[in-house]
């Protein structure tokens, strides 16, 4: 079937995650992040993901907001950077403020403007992706912003995909679902949606029973992908 529906994971997929680490980096007072920064980064979000992993399969859901907290809280320790309320504070309020990768405003207005539904379907809670969304001001090219809040797990469970088909009504395989996450992407696969992983940093195929359908390094090939 043709797709209709367009649905985006949003950190890491259409927000830069290292952002924030990278720009804390580059202000006064901060040096001691200068040579740290993108070990930060990386800790910062594998972290953040393992968390909301193991909450999911233990069956105790948080908010999002307080699992990137705790992610922060141990990359920080890791790199010797604990015991700095100020730098923990500055890069939580930048997290609130990411900017969206620079193709992303023009792939997804010629998303809309070819008749597509578009959305991001994220573990962010709803006061975080508002944040990121006015931030990186591509409101107006987006449907919905669906929130695995609403069903208290995050993904890969296929509750948090059913929230598309719910809202949209479309088919599984109406469906394009695009994730920098490998794992998020094999995860749509096996539900049904047709998926995209975009693989920026070239890291190998995550070894699990699906695959993405595409692997992309950027985002400006999705228009094409939907079949406009």
């Amino acid at each position: 079937m043709a797709i209709t529906t367009c649905v985006f994971d949003a950190y890491g997929t259409l927000f830069d995650v290292a952002a924030a680490a990278r720009q804390a980096a580059d202000e006064p007072g901060f040096e001691a992040l200068k040579d740290k920064w993108t070990t930060v980064a990386g800790h910062w979000r594998l972290k953040q993901l393992q968390y909301t992993w193991l909450r999911a399969v233990a069956d105790a859901h948080a908010d999002f907001w307080d699992v990137t907290q705790d992610g922060l809280d141990w990359a920080l320790e890791a790199t010797g950077l604990q015991g700095n309320p100020e730098l923990r504070q500055r890069l939580l309020d930048l997290y609130w403020e990411l900017q969206a990768y620079p193709e992303v405003p023009a792939m997804l207005k010629t998303l809309k403007d070819g008749g597509l539904h578009t959305a991001i379907l994220s573990n962010g809670s709803p006061p975080m992706l508002d944040g990121a969304v006015k931030s990186a001001g591509i409101g107006d090219v987006l449907d919905d912003v669906l929130s695995v809040e609403s069903v208290s797990v995050f993904k890969p469970h296929a509750r948090v995909y059913d929230l598309v088909q719910d809202r949209f009504g479309c088919a599984r395989d109406e469906v394009l679902f695009v994730s920098s996450n490998g794992w998020d992407a094999a995860g749509a696969s096996g539900y049904g949606f047709v998926t995209a992983w975009v693989n920026r940093i070239g890291e190998p195929m995550d070894r699990l029973p699906w695959t993405p359908a595409h692997v992309l390094s950027d985002l400006t090939s999705i228009p094409k992908l939907a079949g406009l």
